[in-house]
């Protein structure tokens, strides 16, 4: 069969899928709509939880950093699964033992202010839809690719999945939608990480693999990846980092408050019957989740490497009796010259995968020095022996441009593995997109219909209104989606970690003083928010622009590009977060004292007793 049907059967069979879930599992009340009744068993919740967790971003995004960055992309595995340690241990049980819908419900009532409420709405919108034009990115690039149609027509085919499932089903649909979705996605990222870890290594567990020596050879696989990329003007591997060491780490400590913060995975932990559940659910989460970031780097270094064999016969890779990327255990220990003229690939000879992802623009070659070979290199390189080689050897300049979002989902055809492994990894970036969409658009809503029409504007409304109104919240939600995701103010790649860092910058540093701290008032906690919220988009704004707008940068007003301690705008929510805390304790200590009731209050969440079903009443 040839690989267009085969993928075109994959992903009409998993949408069957969902669209199927949902219906069996719609909704009929605000409590469904919400947090699906409060029934949801742990390991259920733990696996919808990852896949709500696994967004584009992880499932496309990830691997693509991590092979662009090499070690310096561990900030993103280990501020992300850290992040749900922080949630695991810190936030989840208390917010379940709170028993309210909402993230901005537990604000308003904890820091007993409507205002707070309401800025807590304000600071989830921000960071959520900021999060979503990533998702609607990933499946305009996703479906532009595998089902033969425009970026464009592809987002609009994603909100009108998302819609029929999502406004339908609520919690309770998108819950079991999302069980189906992880396993979709974990089975597309796993099958082709074995296939291609047997090729290289002969060891079948990717996260061995990329400890191993070359198959048939006693050369490692990242010294063999560390020599190429060298050798071609590229930074060493193994050792790259992400900016300075300050940098790294505040970069790590913001995606992981960021994690702790994000109101669409909090929301997770309401839908299960008790406190014991809540937190059992987040350590199934972060199992599931384990199966893909554990991997995450073997597929980087694995991809990179074939995409360099692929291009230039000098790496040692070639096509065993199946025709999929095998080892040439003589070529790799020869340690051929990479600039010789024969190790170019000629572009006519060039795959098939090549010129299918040619089409999408992710995937361009330009022959600056007119001899019809593919010359993929770092001509911007301080390496004065990778450049003089380069002159030598007559190369003008890098001919190959590689989106680094293609790289998963390339990744199997890279390794000319057969077509059902191609077909599940395009159901699997679908499905992770999908799934994260889904989620953000349900903390939206519910941000809307229940904390600022229900919350502020019409506190008597009914629960049929209710529900009505968080439908029609979340289906204006899916249009401005779509919207952001069909005209990206040109930064869909860093949106991701910008919406970390106005989660960590705002909601996590309010969550734990309300928790963990009887002194923080009412106005401490709205201006810490606030304060957060404003120095990390001030940062953020210097580097990118007002609102994104491309010639409205200001970086000398903050000392110039990472003016601040070498900290770059991604990395900025730690100190955001800083800021919040110290402005909430400042503004407290000159303010009047917490009142009684709810010093008791904030006592009886940490006690570890029993709480009841999650109620949306106040």
């Amino acid at each position: 069969m040839e690989l267009q049907t085969t993928i075109y059967i994959f992903v009409g069979l998993s949408f069957a899928l969902y669209l199927g879930i949902a219906f069996w599992a719609r909704a009929g009340s605000t409590s469904e709509f919400y947090v699906a009744g409060g029934g949801v068993h742990p390991v259920t919740n733990g696996m919808a939880t990852a896949a709500d967790w696994m967004s584009a971003a992880s499932f496309i995004s990830m691997a693509g950093l991590i092979s662009n960055m090499g070690y310096g992309g561990a900030v993103f595995l280990m501020g992300w699964t850290g992040g749900y340690v922080l949630l695991a241990m810190l936030l989840a049980p208390y917010l379940r033992k709170f028993g309210k819908f909402t993230v901005p419900e537990f604000i308003g009532d904890r820091f007993y202010s409507k205002a707070a409420r309401n800025v807590a709405v304000l600071c989830l919108l921000v960071a959520s839809l900021t999060y979503i034009i990533g998702q609607m990115t990933g499946v305009g690039v996703t479906f532009a690719r595998f089902l033969g149609v425009s970026s464009e027509q592809g987002i609009y085919i994603g909100m009108a999945i998302v819609f029929a499932y999502a406004v339908f089903g609520g919690m309770k649909g998108i819950t079991y939608t999302q069980v189906a979705q992880y396993c979709v996605l974990i089975a597309a990222y796993l099958v082709p990480a074995f296939f291609i870890s047997l090729n290289l290594t002969g060891n079948f567990v990717p996260q061995l693999g990329l400890g191993s020596d070359m198959a048939g050879t006693d050369i490692s696989l990242l010294s063999k990846l560390d020599q190429v990329v060298t050798d071609l003007g590229f930074g060493q591997y193994t050792t790259t980092s992400a900016g300075s060491m300050l940098n790294m780490f505040f970069y790590t400590v913001s995606l992981m408050i960021g994690t702790a913060g994000l109101p669409h995975v909090i929301v997770r932990f309401f839908t299960v019957p008790k406190v014991a559940d809540a937190r059992s659910s987040a350590g199934w989460a972060l199992v599931f989740i384990a199966l893909l970031y554990t991997t995450a780097p073997a597929v980087g270094a694995m991809a990179k490497l074939n995409l360099h064999g692929t291009v230039n016969a000098a790496v040692g890779l070639t096509k065993d009796a199946d025709g999929r990327i095998a080892v040439n255990p003589d070529a790799v220990k020869a340690n051929g010259d990479l600039y010789a003229t024969e190790a170019s690939l000629v572009y006519e000879q060039r795959p098939d995968w090549m010129k299918r992802w040619e089409k999408t623009g992710l995937l361009k070659w330009e022959d600056k020095n007119a001899d019809g070979r593919i010359q993929y290199y770092n001509d911007k390189t301080k390496n004065e022996v990778a450049k003089g080689k380069a002159e030598a050897a007559g190369w003008k300049g890098n001919e190959l441009t590689v989106n680094a979002d293609i790289i998963v989902l390339a990744n199997p055809e890279i390794a000319l593995l057969p077509n059902w492994v191609i077909a599940l990894v395009a159901a699997g970036g679908l499905a992770a997109a999908l799934s994260t969409a889904a989620g953000l658009l349900l903390a939206i809503s519910s941000a809307i219909s229940h904390d600022l029409i229900k919350g502020a504007i019409k506190p008597d409304i009914s629960e049929k209104g209710e529900l009505m109104a968080g439908k029609i919240a979340m289906a204006v939600a899916i249009f401005v989606a779509g919207y952001l995701g069909l005209n990206p103010p040109g930064f869909a790649a860093g949106t991701v970690a910008l919406a970390f860092g106005i989660a960590a910058s705002t909601i996590f540093p309010a969550l734990m003083m309300g928790i963990f701290s009887r002194t923080i008032n009412n106005n401490g906690a709205i201006a810490g928010m606030l304060a957060g919220l404003f120095v990390t988009l001030f940062y953020v704004f210097a580097h990118k622009g007002l609102f994104f707008i491309k010639g409205t940068e200001y970086v000398d007003m903050v000392g110039g590009v990472n003016g601040f301690f070498t900290i770059t705008p991604e990395a900025f929510g730690t100190v955001g977060a800083i800021v919040n805390f110290a402005v909430a304790y400042l503004v407290s200590k000159m303010g009047a004292p917490v009142p009684k009731h709810i010093q008791e209050l904030v006592e009886s969440v940490r006690v570890p007793k029993g709480a009841g079903i999650a109620t949306g009443g106040h």
